[in-house]
């Protein structure tokens, strides 16, 4: 009988000093999180030591990604970092949701299949006058940005980061073929994730003066660049906001400097690009 393979080796026998001592079978390493004076374990890994067994650990009611101890749980939720917060003053619901008229849209969507043909007829006809005089051709428009090159040529980069840079330079490389890469403008980037669109754009930008960027993003997101940027002549802003929800024009930033404004992404569904669409356009915004 053939003996069973053996495990992979740990990448260390001992956690650093003053991490958890919890070893994450997935990753192959121990915990990183650093722990409380006199524990071995982080808070996320504290059922695993003996002196904290009496003690139940539960998900966060707003939040089921993390954990907290049950009897800490009121306290817990005051302090949560997914907890509901105060609205901004830009923050205006559903402004961006579209028209609620009952006459045109239905309630329920509902499938093409499901159509009468006289229906699907009239739906036709809609759809063709909507569309009359628009330029329905789209040409591929694959671009690139000299400000990616050392990134893009980094031996290090696997698939993935490769393809994402490939993306980003293309971008920056459309911007500025319609003119929109220079000073004294606002960027607003949606879905803006961890901001690396933004951040190629800085960089593409040197030292333009008088450049904002402000990123949108409705979710809490890890590892973001934007922090790193201290730049005398760029400002960086994020928002926790869904763009469903988010009016241009109450943002502190834009109405106060009155700078031509760029509208950029990357991170962006169909849906959501639609969305941004009409919220520039209602702004009357200088490029898109």
């Amino acid at each position: 009988m053939a003996a069973s393979a053996p495990a992979p080796p740990r990448t260390t026998d001992f956690p650093a000093e003053g991490r958890c001592s919890y070893y994450v079978e997935k990753k192959k390493r121990f915990c990183r999180m650093v722990v409380a004076a006199g524990r071995r374990f982080c808070g996320e890994h504290a059922g695993a030591a003996e002196e904290e067994n009496a003690r139940k650990r539960i998900l966060c009611p707003l939040d089921p990604k993390h954990t907290v101890y049950e009897d800490q749980l009121t306290k817990h939720l005051k302090k949560c970092n997914s907890r509901e917060k105060p609205k901004p003053d830009f923050f205006i619901q559903d402004i961006n949701a579209g028209l609620n008229d009952e006459t045109e849209i239905p309630e329920q969507l509902v499938p093409i299949s499901s159509l009468s043909e006289e229906q699907l007829e009239s739906l036709i006809k809609k759809l063709r006058k909507a569309s009359e005089g628009l330029n329905s051709t789209l040409k591929d428009q694959i671009m690139s940005h000299p400000a990616l090159h050392d990134a893009l040529n980094d031996p290090k980069n696997g698939d993935s980061a490769t393809k994402h840079l490939k993306q980003q330079a293309s971008i920056l490389g459309n911007i500025e073929k319609l003119k929109l890469l220079g000073p004294r403008r606002c960027f607003v980037e949606f879905g803006a994730g961890k901001g690396k669109l933004s951040h190629w754009v800085d960089i593409a930008l040197k030292d333009a003066e008088k450049v904002h960027f402000i990123l949108v993003e409705k979710v809490t997101t890890r590892f973001k660049v934007d922090g790193k940027h201290r730049k005398k002549n760029s400002v960086f802003e994020r928002l926790q906001i869904d763009i469903q929800h988010l009016c241009l024009n109450k943002i502190p930033l834009l109405s106060k400097e009155k700078l031509p404004v760029v509208g950029i992404g990357k991170h962006l569904c169909g849906v959501a690009t639609g969305v941004i669409g009409d919220i520039m356009w209602a702004k009357s915004i200088s490029g898109l």
